[in-house]
């Protein structure tokens, strides 16, 4: 079982743990740094060990302000799936886990930021107490640093009586930290799964205010607060000897007055790459919001699904992509995701859309009317297209054995899948690697077959003609019924074709055994590797990559299940 686990996910872990690797030491370097430095030794006499964990946690936290838009750049990660460089089998499939490594990087982001506020607020707290009447000695000499012309300063708070955090908010470091804090905690807390779910909306227009943190983040360290002893105070002042005489450093000319000053702001050559390629995508996209998209056909499904088709000039695409779908009538700002469900060989692109939320509730009245009538053409709202996107999909050509498994609406993402097979079957010059696949797809409302059991239907029609019976077996799996429905079946079940869908395979009654399956399945190609795609809700999800480690062998030569998926 681990070995199994190991093969599906090893580069994944690899990944993940050069990550935490990286972080691990730039944390513990800058700590050191900062701990041994010899120009920050009266700033350690101030603030203790936190000067070194306020500073480590800083640049961890640049690093992973680095990385955190790299795997929402949907266009370079098209690209690189694109690419001869990129390697197929696992390195490929890594790309599949782009929101993954965003998590990831975004959980790093929040450790180090509450490391270095907690460290930060105990730093201001140590600056004012050694501005007290009780500070003495080489604390209170260096506090009084900066009170007389020609000295500089190493302690930002001037006074004891002063207000920690009104001086705080006065100073750009304070201003910027707290605008950074408040924009992190929207971020974090309505990228919750139980957020998404009730209001996509709030999820997507709090998740712009990365604009606020991230431009707070470039000029967080304008305000210098954080001193240290420049390099020609260090000549002329030998901090080893200096610290134990003080008293003199007015007086003896060994020990003249140490110079203070604040290390140029960092952050901004950190994150200046990947924000100009994220601009870059912004860019790209209202580039493609200008282009013109003709709505050439509108199907309302009885099953609450709206079928657009649609042309856009240069438009290509390939089973399994995705795009970004904006109606200005609704929002100017919203882009949802919908995977395309036309082959790359029709003349047109279509998307399936079921009314789940706000928004989409809104698209599919603005295309249909309360009778279910669909609107006139010149009455349709404007819909713009940013796109294709590569998705995992993508790569069920790339086995010899493909497993696809919907759940509900999650069967949109097979259907230009299917249909290309379709065009491919009757195109008796093309030549797949992939020669068998698995269909699978559960649901539990018996009108969602209507509008793809026609491409079902089609698509075992064309490969009776060309004798290809072979290469497709699907499984249809009904998880919910009424009475009168159950009568119906029964007394319809001896008939040749399904009573629910029209196709030779009957139709299954309740849930997969998927144990049976995959047990069928490894028995079936007993050397093979065979990619597991799934679109669908979570728990079945964890259920089926379980499944994948289980029936995979730990025998290099053996039949492994490599799992996929769809995210976007």
């Amino acid at each position: 079982m681990m070995g199994c686990w190991m093969l599906n996910e090893s580069i994944s872990v690899m990944l993940a743990l050069s990550w935490l690797g990286v972080n691990v030491y730039l944390f513990i370097d800058t700590f050191c740094w900062y701990a041994a430095e010899e120009s920050f030794f009266y700033t350690r006499v101030l603030l203790g060990s936190t000067l070194a964990w306020a500073r480590a946690s800083a640049v961890c936290l640049n690093f992973n302000c680095m990385l955190i838009l790299l795997p929402i750049s949907r266009n370079l990660i098209s690209f690189i799936r694109g690419a001869s460089i990129c390697c197929r089998g696992p390195w490929r499939r890594q790309l599949d886990k782009n929101l993954k490594f965003h998590k990831l990087v975004a959980y790093g982001i929040a450790v180090n930021a509450t490391i270095h506020i907690v460290a930060h607020l105990c730093n201001l707290e140590r600056y004012h107490l050694s501005q007290s009447a009780e500070a003495e000695g080489l604390l209170a000499a260096l506090s009084k640093l900066g009170d007389t012309p020609n000295e500089s300063y190493i302690n930002p708070i001037r006074a004891s009586h002063t207000n920690t955090t009104t001086e705080l908010l006065s100073t750009i470091a304070g201003i910027t930290g707290l605008l950074i804090s408040l924009a992190l905690i929207l971020i974090m807390t309505s990228s919750t799964e139980f957020i998404r779910q009730i209001s996509y909306e709030l999820f997507w227009y709090t998740h712009h205010v990365f604009i606020i943190f991230f431009i707070s983040l470039a000029v967080h360290g304008a305000g210098r607060i954080i001193r240290g002893q420049t390099p020609e105070s260090l000549l002329l002042h030998n901090v080893t000897f200096c610290r134990d005489h003080y008293a003199e450093w007015q007086a003896a000319a060994q020990c003249p007055m140490p110079q203070f000053s604040g290390k140029e702001p960092s952050a901004w050559k950190w994150v200046l790459g990947p924000v100009v390629l994220y601009a870059c995508e912004r860019v790209i996209r209202f580039w493609r919001f200008q282009q013109e998209v003709v709505i050439t056909k509108v199907i309302s499904h009885p099953s609450g699904v709206l079928e657009l088709h649609m042309k856009k000039r240069n438009f290509k695409m390939a089973p399994g992509q995705y795009v970004l779908l904006q109606c200005p009538s609704i929002s100017s700002l919203e882009w949802h995701p919908f995977t395309l469900t036309s082959a790359p060989q029709e003349d047109f692109f279509s998307v399936h859309i079921r009314a789940a939320g706000d928004w989409t509730t809104a698209l599919c009245k603005a295309f249909v009317t309360e009778g279910q009538t669909i609107k006139e053409p010149w009455s349709l709202p404007r819909l713009a297209v940013d796109g294709p996107f590569g998705a995992a999909l993508m790569d069920v050509f790339h086995y010899p054995v493909s497993v696809c498994i919907a759940a509900g609406i999650g069967v949109t993402p097979f259907a230009a899948l299917l249909k290309s097979i379709r065009y491919k079957c009757c195109d008796s010059h093309t030549r797949m690697k992939l020669s068998k696949v698995y269909f699978y797809w559960i649901c539990r409302d018996p009108s969602a077959f209507e509008w793809f059991a026609d491409l079902l239907l089609s698509l075992e029609t064309c490969m009776s003609e060309q004798g290809k019976t072979h290469l497709l077996s699907y499984h249809i799996f009904l998880t919910s019924w009424d009475e009168n429905q159950a009568i119906h079946i029964a007394l319809h079940w001896d008939e040749n074709t399904d009573v629910i869908t029209g196709l030779k395979q009957k139709t299954f009654y309740g849930r997969p055994n998927w144990n049976n399956e995959f047990r069928q399945i490894a028995y079936n190609h007993p050397s093979s590797s065979i990619g597991v795609f799934f679109c669908g809700p979570k728990p079945l999800s964890k259920t089926l990559r379980r499944m994948c480690r289980l029936y995979s062998s730990a025998d290099p030569r053996g039949v492994h299940f490599y799992y996929n998926k769809e995210s976007f």
